[in-house]
C-alpha cells in the first residue's frame, strides 16, 4: 500500500467514510524524499523511541517504524485512528494513542520527537517540550516555512519566538518542502526544522529571562530605552546604566539582540525593578 499517492489516500478515506477536517491541519505527505530528510535529522536507530504527534494517516510512521525500536503515535481524530491501526497493523513496535499531544505526559525513558505539525499547535507544542522536564533528545518537526524562518532567525532579525525557543535549544532548517507535497495542497510551503535542547541551559532563572526579554519585545520597532522605561520600575537614568553596562547601546531594538545579550541583562537587572505587581513568581 503506497500511501504517498494521492489515490491510495482518497481511497482510504473513502472507504472508512471519513472527510478530512481543516480545522486539525490534515494535510498528507506525498513527498518521500521529505520522510527520508526527517529520519536522518533525527539520526534514528533500532535503540530509539519515537513520539510521533499528529501521524493521520501514517505515511510517516510506518518509515519511523521500520527505522527505530518504537513509535508512540499520538492522534487526536478518533476516524483517523482507525485508519492508521489498518494501514500500521503489519508492525509490532507502533502503539496508538487517540488524544490530545498537549495533554499528553512525554514517554519514560530516551525518545525523540518527529512530526508533521498543523499550524495551530506549532508554537505550543515546542514550548511544552523543551519546557517540561523530561525533554526530548531532539525534535525534528515539519512546520510552516515561514514558521521555521521566525523560529530559526538570528539578530538582527530576532524576534520574541526565536529567543523563546534558543534560550532552550539549537535550532536549525533542514530543507524546505514545497506546498505540491501535500495532499491537499496547502495554501503555503513547509521546512524541516530540527531542535535538539540543551544540556546545559544558561545560568539564569528562566523566569526572569522571559521577564526582561518580553518587556524588550512589547513594542519591538521601538528602542530598547523606551520598551524598558515603560515596563520596568526604574529611572531612565537607571535604565541606561544598566544597559550600558551589558555592552548594549540604549538605542538598540529587542530584534538585535542574542540570547547572550538577554542572559546578561536578566543576570544584572537591578533588584529595585523586580519591584512591578506583575512580575512573576521566580522558580
Amino acid at each position: 500500500m503506497d500511501l504517498y499517492s494521492i489515490t491510495t489516500q482518497k481511497e482510504l478515506l473513502g472507504a472508512h467514510g471519513v472527510s478530512l477536517k481543516k480545522h486539525l491541519g490534515q494535510n498528507f505527505l506525498l513527498e518521500k524524499k521529505a520522510s527520508a530528510k526527517m529520519l536522518v535529522a533525527a539520526d534514528l536507530s533500532l535503540k530509539d523511541t519515537v513520539y510521533e504527534i499528529g501521524p493521520g494517516i501514517g505515511t510517516l510512521t510506518k518509515e519511523l517504524a521500520k527505522n527505530s525500536g518504537k513509535v508512540i503515535a499520538i492522534e487526536k481524530d478518533p476516524n483517523m485512528v482507525k485508519i492508521l491501526k489498518e494501514t500500521t497493523k503489519e508492525f509490532s513496535n507502533i502503539e496508538i494513542i487517540q488524544g490530545n499531544a498537549l495533554k499528553q505526559s512525554p514517554p519514560e525513558g530516551k525518545y525523540k520527537v518527529i512530526a508533521n505539525l498543523p499550524y495551530y499547535i506549532t508554537s505550543p507544542i515546542i514550548r511544552m517540550f523543551l519546557e517540561t522536564e523530561h525533554k526530548p533528545e531532539c525534535m525534528v518537526l515539519m512546520v510552516q516555512k515561514e514558521v521555521a524562518k521566525r523560529i530559526c532567525s538570528k539578530p538582527p532579525h530576532m524576534n520574541l519566538l526565536a529567543a523563546s525557543v534558543q534560550f532552550y535549544s539549537d535550532v536549525k532548517t533542514i530543507a524546505t518542502v514545497g506546498k505540491g507535497s501535500f495532499w491537499p495542497r496547502p495554501k503555503v510551503d513547509s521546512a524541516i526544522v530540527q531542535i535538539i535542547p540543551k544540556k546545559k541551559l544558561p545560568t539564569v532563572s528562566s523566569d526572569l529571562f522571559f521577564y526582561v526579554m518580553k518587556t524588550g519585545f512589547v513594542q519591538p520597532r521601538k528602542q530598547l530605552l523606551n520598551n524598558f522605561c515603560k515596563g520596568l520600575s526604574l529611572a531612565r537614568s537607571d535604565v541606561e546604566s544598566w544597559l550600558k553596562q551589558s555592552g548594549i547601546p540604549p538605542t538598540k531594538r529587542a530584534e538585535t539582540l542574542s540570547i547572550e545579550d538577554w542572559v546578561s541583562l536578566a543576570t544584572s537587572l537591578p533588584k529595585s525593578a523586580l519591584t512591578r505587581p506583575s512580575y512573576p513568581q521566580l522558580r
